[in-house]
């Protein structure tokens, strides 16, 4: 049994078949189009980050999802207070990855679905900027900023400000970073002894935690703390 030519089909089976192949067209180059700009809006301007641990509770929770404002990583532009989603690699973690290619690939797809966190990308608390001194604990167990108490009512309730004892000058360009849950966290304190000194480039911030998305219910802004 032969097949009819396409040019002796129907008038109206030509139309159909024009209609379907259109369709076909507006709908690829629809995804197409949405997926470019989500790329540039996640690329430039908002981003979506899982957090992967509980060391920024009780503000944040291991895997909540929290929007991320990269209009506000330039240098210069983080302040005292800001929650921060930045690059570890050469102060947090070393900046060779073992992985395979492939691994990479599935973590990086996962990471940028919002479903999984980062190996080397980090939520913490900015503590202190260029030029200051950041000092724990004073005799009332305080964290000092330029030789001034600091009330901190975002650190996790029961945890001491800080269970080791450190004084450090921020050099201009970096950054000092403690999780709110001192108790569990892995923070600037834990890598005095190593090179940098826990200390982050300010150009490693990939940007400032604005707003808490999933779940819903606790839906919220994450704001700067006055002061």
């Amino acid at each position: 049994m032969h097949e009819t030519p396409a040019s002796r089909l129907p008038a109206g089976e030509h139309t159909k078949r024009r209609s379907r192949c259109a369709g076909w067209r507006f709908v690829f180059s629809a995804v197409l189009v949405a997926a470019l700009l989500t790329g540039l809006v996640r690329g430039f301007l908002v981003d979506v980050y899982f957090i992967p641990s509980a060391s920024m509770e009780p503000l944040l929770r291991e895997g909540d999802r929290v929007l991320v404002s990269k209009v506000e990583d330039t240098p210069g532009t983080v302040q005292r207070g800001d929650v921060v989603v930045f690059d570890g690699r050469g102060s947090f973690d070393p900046i060779t990855d073992p992985r395979s290619l492939p691994e990479r690939l599935v973590a990086g797809t996962a990471q940028w679905l919002g479903l999984a966190g980062s190996d080397t990308v980090y939520v913490k608390r900015v503590i202190g900027i260029g030029g200051d001194r950041v000092a724990c604990c004073s005799d009332g167990g305080r964290l000092t900023l330029n030789g001034n108490p600091v009330d901190e009512p975002y650190v996790h309730p029961g945890d001491a400000a800080s269970d080791l004892d450190f004084d450090v000058v921020v050099p201009e360009g970096r950054i000092w970073l403690l999780g709110d849950h001192r108790s569990v966290s892995m923070d600037s304190r834990s890598l005095l002894g190593a090179a940098g000194g826990g200390l982050v480039a300010e150009d490693r911030i990939i940007g400032r935690a604005f707003q808490l998305v999933w779940p819903f219910d606790r839906y919220a802004p994450i704001t700067r703390p006055v002061g």
